[in-house]
């Protein structure tokens, strides 16, 4: 039996999502090294490829195997392909022409998306009054937060814009279908490397179709080392943890990592690379605290029942 889904995230599953946002912001700044060298698809097909190697790896390390039931690799095609093949093409294509704090502000949709697709293909996920508004006050804090400013590109590149608001919706919808792998009693780890498998062999014959990769000039190490990162830490790594959350707190809980995403990315910043935090950077953090506070709900409670007493 797969466990109940907490609408109210315990201290370790919020930790999970702190720790799986700091694995995907680096992901944005990843691919904005590695687009700029090598054609989208290939930095895909190589993201998952090596992704799979990995995974694969700890799956037998860990004395497990791989599943050999047709319907559950079926499954983990049909993941892949919402999951990894549509958004992350759509995403590294979109960043040849976006910025990525704009990509970032795009992906920050997501929970708007998850929010729809779990009223409609859940049963325990059902849109809230408190899920709304915490998603609106969220998004509104990752807009302050990486700058206003951003939002004047909006317009410009609007194709390139319009992949990476597909990607979100591709992330929302990917998330909710995840939740059969509990039902279908896959443990994370192995969900991540077979959903990773059937995506490296849907990748790597586009990449050889559409790119021909032989014929590129070789990359540098610093798109060989970016390459290496995402697939290591954002994609191997998240996914692992990705899996891990989704099984208990839920795919709207889940996606609420992408207004994190850009708080990590802008914290790293400031302690690793010494980067200025101004006014509005303090604004929109505490606007996304607000509104992951209004979607948790214990805080209100709490407020409540003092008033009560």
């Amino acid at each position: 039996m797969p466990s109940p889904i907490h609408h109210t995230m315990s201290a370790t599953e919020w930790a999970l999502l702190v720790t799986l946002s700091m694995l995907w912001g680096g992901s944005f700044f990843f691919l904005a090294i590695a687009v700029g060298v090598i054609p989208p698809l290939t930095v895909v097909a190589a993201r998952v490829a090596l992704s799979g190697v990995l995974l694969y790896a700890m799956v037998r390390a860990t004395g497990r195997r791989l599943p050999t039931n047709l319907s559950v690799w079926a499954a983990f095609a049909a993941m892949s392909v919402l999951n990894n093949v549509i958004p992350f093409s759509l995403i590294a294509w979109g960043q040849t022409e976006i910025t990525a704090g704009l990509a970032s502000i795009l992906n920050a949709t997501t929970p708007f998306f998850t929010v729809i697709a779990a009223q409609f293909f859940t049963r325990d996920e059902r849109i809230t009054a408190a899920r709304v508004v915490g998603v609106i006050i969220g998004f509104g804090g990752v807009v302050m937060m990486i700058g206003i400013d951003l939002l004047g590109d909006v317009g410009e590149h609007l194709w390139a814009q319009l992949a990476v608001l597909g990607a979100a919706l591709s992330f929302a919808l990917s998330a909710v279908y995840a939740r059969r792998f509990s039902r279908l009693g896959q443990p994370p780890l192995v969900s991540a490397a077979g959903q990773f498998a059937a995506a490296t062999a849907i990748m790597i014959p586009l990449s050889l179709v559409f790119d021909r990769p032989w014929t590129l000039p070789s990359p540098g190490w610093d798109v060989i080392g970016s390459i290496v990162g995402i697939a290591a830490l954002s994609t191997c790594l998240a996914y692992i943890i990705y899996y891990r959350i989704l099984a208990t707190a839920g795919a709207v809980n889940l996606m609420l990592v992408t207004f994190l995403v850009p708080v990590t990315a802008i914290l790293l910043g400031a302690f690793l690379l010494r980067e200025h935090l101004s006014a509005h950077h303090f604004l929109g953090m505490a606007a996304i605290g607000v509104g992951l506070a209004v979607i948790d709900g214990r805080p209100l409670a709490m407020l409540h029942r003092g008033r009560v007493a």
